[in-house]
């Protein structure tokens, strides 16, 4: 097997290892997990999002008791919570027994232990004195391209739909969470198909987050490291080439299904977490800086009119460099660092559904990474 990219870059010393345990599409069943920090589920908890499939899925994620954070998001099959979605077809499901969808997302909404992430971030401070006490920006989503009549869904033929929806992702996501993944990265169907979304793609290698977790498509459980390509002047959305390959040492044995992405573990990932600050009042020779740039800049862009390049349109996707107005800066400039992003399919069921027969479950996926300590505690 090909060795993996090793980051040459070293981790500071104000990062510490958080433990996430990762799972998705479990179905209604339930799996033994493993101790860490934070769990997250990507969704699909049930098989038709009926409140006795939700509750019992809540009860057993909230006495989860080994986590100080959990995070949740739904999938296609939770269709109560797809409000607009049950409206217009709910009965189709569940006409012998209605449900109410306001009781079935209120067991998520209002849940004491659990957030729930509906197409939207939130900032996580682990505060435990016994815990890591880092700090990480995580975004989630249900929304995948339409695969039949189900929750949470978008036109696959209109990737304006896609592109509206995805441009919501915050460039500081630290943790992206969605339920369907991106195309070419853990999306292949059991008939050998791409069936993740481009645009979801597009927007990765803009925000460029640490992880990207995802479940959906059963048969693509695994891990890939995906290096984006920053210096590329005439390629859209470019990606390095990747030797990395992921061996599940979970498998029939007692151990983790880990992904080491410490420096410790000797492989850290590629990725500092870098963002631009907006500070509201910079100190006066910063700001006459500022503008002498400003002004170099708008030279610039004026010279790239008339030479038929016009900033901003058509730029997008491509790199090189940040100040150039052939170049999608905005995504660019001060935040070089973020060179890597670890996509993980963490579906729990091995087979798609309607399941037929036993039911073949993996373990969760466990992974170790390096994040930024909220508090100086030396």
């Amino acid at each position: 097997m090909d060795s993996p990219h090793v980051a040459s870059s070293t981790v500071p010393q104000w990062t510490r290892r958080t433990r996430f345990v990762c799972i998705s599409d479990t179905h209604n069943c339930t799996v033994k997990l493993p101790k860490g920090d934070v769990l997250i589920h990507c969704g699909d908890l049930t098989n038709q999002g009926s409140f006795g499939e939700l509750k019992k899925q809540v009860t057993w994620l909230e006495r989860a008791a080994d986590f100080e954070c959990k995070l949740v998001i739904a999938g296609n099959h939770d269709l109560t919570l797809d409000t607009h979605f049950f409206e217009q077809y709910g009965n189709y499901f569940h006409n012998n027994a209605p449900q109410n969808p306001i009781d079935c997302r209120n067991l998520l909404t209002q849940s004491n232990s659990l957030i729930y992430l509906q197409h939207s971030s939130h900032t996580i401070k682990l505060t435990a004195p016994s815990g890591p006490r880092t700090t990480f920006n995580v975004f989630g989503s249900p929304y995948i391209p339409s695969c039949g009549t189900w929750a949470f869904q978008y036109s696959r033929s209109d990737p304006g739909a896609a592109e509206k929806i995805w441009k919501d992702i915050p460039l500081n996501t630290d943790i992206l969470v969605t339920h369907g993944p991106a195309r070419t990265h853990r999306d292949e169907s059991r008939h050998r198909e791409a069936v993740g979304c481009e645009s979801l793609r597009q927007a990765m290698w803009r925000v460029r987050p640490r992880l990207a977790l995802c479940g959906h498509v059963h048969e693509a459980r695994g891990v890939e490291r995906v290096r984006w390509d920053l210096s590329n002047k005439y390629v859209r959305y470019k990606e390095m080439p990747s030797t990395y390959q992921w061996e599940d040492p979970g498998i029939g044995n007692e151990k983790n299904c880990l992904v080491d992405l410490t420096a410790k573990g000797g492989m850290p990932l590629d990725n500092d977490g870098s963002r631009v600050s907006s500070p509201s009042s910079p100190p006066l020779h910063i700001a006459a800086e500022s503008a002498m740039k400003g002004a170099m800049t708008m030279e610039t862009n004026t010279r790239a009119i008339l030479e038929g390049a016009f900033p901003g349109i058509g730029t997008r996707g491509l790199s090189g460099n940040p100040e150039s107005a052939r170049s999608d800066g905005s995504v660019l400039a001060g935040r070089l660092g973020r060179k890597e992003t670890c996509v993980v399919n963490c579906a729990i069921q091995a087979s798609s559904y309607p399941h037929s027969g036993p039911r073949k479950l993996h373990k969760p996926i466990v992974i170790d990474i390096d994040l930024p300590v909220w508090e100086d505690d030396s």
